[in-house]
């Protein structure tokens, strides 16, 4: 505990690398650090200590993680601040070594213990041993709140931890732990706290969100179900879901998305590849026929449907041909929303140890050749909305008269943004805005009705 009894309270500045789940953990350990009676601060120069929560997914994810550390040692050894803390993702994947191998750490947190955030600060800034908690990642972390770190306009809604697939590229289950869904009255219990502060949108969010529900062994714990009941909290205004996977996307999903009216016309969902032999290979249950299908399906049923996809290229044994046949995909299938990953080797998983690993310069002119299609796409869609109607959620105040938000085909972070020139606005609120402007992947609009 923090003893503030002889002066101000310590400050503790918190930093949240990688995705939308982490920084949801980030946002809890933020509260149990703040009820603790620590002061937190977004600032590090100057804390007390730095709690990182860090991403291990990929290379570069970890290059981040690692560069941020050092940052902050440099910081440290000028006494520009304090001890350091880390959390998540690459405490998990290399416990036992991280302290070693990195001597400015002062205390690490696995993705199991994030709610022993506080016995780890208190451990590090009494001057003692060096905590290294790790909880066990089989098991449910208990459930806290949280301080929302996004726009007052919009939250994240976690619904599960870890996931249960086995892709052999991922190395999610060995970092986060099996598939564990929230109960249907811990979501909605959190969604009404979050509707109380204000929050129009809730974007949710889990590593798989088609199979929530399916470890509760309860009939009404489906995603469908839970849209239904989301949709009844008063207040919230748009119910965005990501992170859906085709193989478990079910017609009464598909009717929720049709039927339920602040469920939104966007729809995520990672597809990987599209060639049959290498999904195979990907350890990807879907099919390229499955796929075709499923797509033809929600485009029919989804009105003024946008579909977010993403691809890797470069996965071992990825043939020239069989990457022709992706990127014609592409072409043809004119994604609104696309993110493409060149394959990254990480240890531990079967694809790091495949044969055939294709040279990184090869990847590279793939992952080029996917984004220019892309580009066009994008930019080809984008104008198709210039003159239409359409809602945008404002985030961001970006100086006099200018406003930056974004459209129900955009989620944070990884869409476009639309850029609003009007007056007498707020951030918060949802506009109907007419599209005079368009870019690559963003829009330019005015407002034209003007709604609380």
């Amino acid at each position: 505990m923090n003893d503030t009894s002889g002066g101000a309270a310590k400050k503790i500045g918190v930093i949240s690398l990688g995705c939308a789940k982490n920084r949801v953990n980030s946002e809890q350990m933020m509260f149990l650090i703040k009820s603790a009676g620590y002061q937190v601060t977004g600032e590090t120069k100057g804390a007390d200590a730095v709690v990182v929560n860090t991403c291990a997914f990929i290379e570069s994810a970890q290059s981040e993680a690692i560069d941020t550390i050092l940052e902050l040692g440099e910081e440290k050894k000028k006494q520009g601040t304090g001890k350091i803390i880390v959390a998540g993702c690459l405490a998990q994947r290399f416990a036992g070594e991280i302290m070693r191998e990195l001597p400015e750490i002062d205390a690490v947190v696995g993705t199991g213990s994030f709610d022993r955030i506080v016995e780890a600060l208190d451990g590090a800034l009494s001057g003692g041993q060096k905590p290294e908690l790790f909880g066990d990642i089989d098991s449910p972390v208990s459930e806290t709140g949280r301080i929302i770190s996004t726009s007052n306009a919009w939250a994240y809604l976690k619904i599960a931890e870890g996931c249960d697939r086995r892709c052999a590229f991922c190395t999610i289950p060995l970092i986060r732990g099996p598939y564990i869904s929230k109960t249907p009255e811990d979501i909605l219990a959190e969604a009404e706290k979050l509707a109380e502060t204000g929050v129009k949108e809730l974007i949710i969010i889990a590593q798989d969100t088609t199979v929530y529900g399916q470890d509760l062994k309860n009939p009404d714990a489906t995603l469908a179900k839970l849209l239904e009941k989301l949709s009844e909290i008063d207040g919230i205004r748009w119910l965005r879901v990501m992170y859906l996977y085709p193989q478990h996307f079910g017609d009464d999903l598909i009717e929720a998305f049709a039927t339920l009216e602040k469920v939104l016309p966007y729809i995520d969902i990672p597809l990987q590849h599209i060639n049959d032999r290498v999904l195979r290979a990907m350890r990807r249950a879907a099919t390229r026929t499955m796929t075709v299908e499923l797509l033809e399906k929600l485009y029919a049923r989804i009105p003024n449907l946008a579909v977010r996809t993403a691809f890797i290229v470069g996965f071992p044994g990825e043939t020239q041909a069989e990457f022709d046949e992706l990127l014609a995909f592409i072409r043809k299938r004119k994604f609104q929303r696309l993110g493409v990953f060149q394959f990254s080797p990480e240890e531990g998983t079967p694809a790091a140890e495949m044969d055939r690993q294709v040279p990184a310069k090869t990847a590279e002119k793939r992952l080029d050749a996917v984004m220019k299609a892309q580009r066009d796409i994008s930019a080809a869609w984008l104008r198709s909305l210039v003159g239409k109607k359409i809602d945008v959620i404002l985030d961001t105040h970006a100086g006099e008269n200018l406003w930056i938000g974004r459209s129900i085909y955009d989620a944070p972070e990884v869409d476009g943004c639309v850029y609003v020139t009007g007056e007498n606005l707020c951030v918060g609120e949802i506009v109907t805005c007419e599209i005079v402007g368009s870019e690559e992947y963003d829009l330019h609009a005015v407002p034209s009705e003007h709604e609380a």
